[in-house]
């Protein structure tokens, strides 16, 4: 544990894992505000230098630790030669100790190109593949930018499935003129082919997007009204809690012990390393805990490797309520939701009662000893929750 003014705050209790960003797509979505870019041509020996270097700068700050999972996240990592991930794999165990079961996820395209590498993926050390299926439906699929049919897809899934240990894959829903039977009919086939694991994301307008351009101008017709997007998301819970694929967050649903835990070290507030073009890290070290974020331009921070004095990444040093605000934004996303105690040695202070009290009188929050966690009925309104538990 570390001191941070007069609060205690123990990383420890969130875990340890690494994040590699690949940066590269064949083409970019319109919906999609990630830190992606399409190039002509990559050099994939002068990217996995990079990387080792990175890794290995980060393991003589963070020396001693057991890392729980990797997670190679874009982009589209499935564009990464299999040799290369194998090596970046084989740095980051040399670099810490890992636990037995460790977790090591790989973003990947269902497209017939990329399925054909699962098996150099799973022989490079990766055993849990998250598909960015997004849409198991043609229209929408075209709509939405994807390279990849329905039937594509499904043939990923049936090769992923019988390559590696675990398997999710991504929906987006609340679509443009999406129906509620058109959804239902959607999920239930995505649970069918989905077996543990499904992140379903309702579709929002972020800013420097094309979907955000054409919104602008008026031409991106057809998006749900507030009433249609809250009757998508019931049925969502609904369909997916009579399946056995509870809502750990807010967008993520799983089989009990089928969890992402990677995603999970971020949402407990753990320590990570973030790698790559744009990446983020948090790091808690004998000065205190460091907000990481690593230049978000692919030559920027891949040049910025090849001149040892160059810095390729920016830190901001946490106060105590920064670390606990973090704290409160990210498990209340959960359904395992805060530690009251764990809230009030980060922060130095307690979360107001008063504020709690009322919530829990509204149904938007439930206490349960040391644990307050949001009921349904507050999932849906997660953000005011927040904001009423936050506001100064």
């Amino acid at each position: 544990m570390k001191q941070l003014g007069s609060a205690m705050y123990d990383w420890k209790a969130g875990g340890f894992g690494l994040y590699v960003h690949w940066p590269f797509c064949e083409s970019k979505c319109p919906y999609c505000d990630f830190n992606s870019h399409v190039a002509k041509s990559i050099d994939h020996k002068a990217w996995l230098a990079a990387y080792v270097s990175e890794i290995q700068r980060y393991g003589r700050e963070t020396s001693g630790r057991i890392l729980q999972t990797i997670y190679f996240g874009g982009g589209t990592p499935s564009l990464m030669q299999p040799d290369v991930v194998s090596a970046v794999v084989e740095a980051a165990r040399s670099t810490w100790a890992t636990v037995n079961d460790i977790e090591i996820t790989l973003e990947a395209n269902p497209s017939s190109v990329e399925a054909g590498r699962f098996m150099g993926y799973r022989d490079a050390g990766i055993n849990r593949v998250s598909v960015g299926i997004q849409a198991l439906d043609e229209r929408a699929l075209q709509a939405l930018g994807r390279r990849h049919s329905v039937s594509e897809a499904v043939r990923a899934l049936e090769i992923a499935r019988n390559t590696f240990d675990r398997v999710s894959f991504d929906l987006i829903y609340a679509r443009q003129d999406q129906t509620l039977s058109e959804w239902r009919d959607e999920l239930n086939l995505a649970i069918e082919l989905a077996g543990e694991h499904l992140s379903l994301y309702q579709l929002t307008i972020e800013n420097g997007t094309a979907f955000a351009d054409r919104a602008a101008k008026g031409s991106l017709k057809g998006l749900p009204h507030e009433d249609l997007s809250a009757d998508l998301y019931e049925l969502t819970q609904e369909i997916c809690d009579r399946a056995g694929l509870l809502a750990y967050e807010v967008s993520n649903h799983a089989k009990e012990g089928k969890e992402s835990r990677h995603n999970l070290i971020y949402w407990r507030a753990g320590d990570y390393v973030g790698i790559g073009p744009g990446a983020h890290g948090r790091i808690t070290n004998e000065t205190g805990r460091w907000a990481i974020e690593s230049q978000k331009n692919p030559n920027t921070w891949l040049n910025a490797h090849q001149h040892p004095h160059t810095e390729a990444s920016s830190r901001t040093a946490l106060t105590a309520s920064e670390c606990a605000l973090e704290y409160l934004l990210m498990s209340l996303r959960t359904s395992e939701g805060m530690s009251l105690d764990r809230y009030h040695k980060m922060s130095s202070s307690p979360l107001p009662k008063t504020r709690v009290d009322k919530l829990v009188d509204l149904g938007m929050l439930e206490n349960s000893g040391d644990r307050v966690y949001t009921t349904p009925a507050g999932r849906m309104v997660l953000n005011a929750i927040l904001r009423e538990l936050a506001a100064d």
